[in-house]
């Protein structure tokens, strides 16, 4: 009866592996050694992205635009969250906030942060800018990428909207993120 048994483990672990292999887990799968190296190899050869010119006024350019957009945001903090929430009255959830601050600029988007992962262009972690639209935990969470490696977003209930870094959960988190054109 003992063998039977030893099998029956055996094969467990055997489709445990299997299915670990065939579907990996969310935010994890990117980092992969496989597609890490698939996915930066590319990317060394690319040239810098170009210096603005010193007679290039600083206020130009989608930077402005994603700097305008986390000052903004930065009015905000402190408004306590509130699931489905969507202005500073009744309190922000994670899209709700990202919504508001966007649609003050006359950008639409969805109340839902899978749908938002459908917008915009795909922005590398590596060339994240002030503004752009970070997800995380497989877009279940959703804030707005401030510099420096923080966000701002409206975490969960009996929190309120604040800056966060993106270390910690967040880092293993990472799901993506996403830039969306000046209107």
């Amino acid at each position: 009866m003992r063998p039977i048994r030893l099998l029956i483990l055996l094969l467990a672990i055997a489709l445990a592996l299997v299915l670990a292999l065939l579907r990996p887990i969310q935010g994890r799968a990117e980092r992969s050694p496989l597609k890490m190296r698939i996915l930066e190899a590319p990317v060394a050869k690319l040239a810098p992205p170009p210096r603005r010119l010193m007679s290039e006024p600083a206020s130009t350019g989608r930077l402005a635009f994603g700097h305008r957009i986390v000052s903004y945001a930065r009015h905000l903090l402190g408004i306590r969250y509130s699931w489905g929430g969507t202005s500073p009255r009744t309190g922000f959830d994670c899209s709700g906030l990202v919504r508001y601050v966007y649609a003050h600029f006359g950008i639409s988007l969805p109340h839902s942060s899978w749908a938002d992962l459908g917008r915009g262009h795909r922005v590398s972690r590596r060339w994240l800018q002030p503004g752009d639209i970070v997800f995380f935990a497989g877009a279940s969470h959703v804030g707005i990428y401030a510099g420096s490696g923080r966000f701002i977003d409206a975490p969960h209930s009996g929190a309120v909207v604040r800056i966060t870094t993106m270390r910690g959960w967040y880092g293993a988190s990472y799901y993506g993120a996403r830039r969306l054109p000046a209107s």
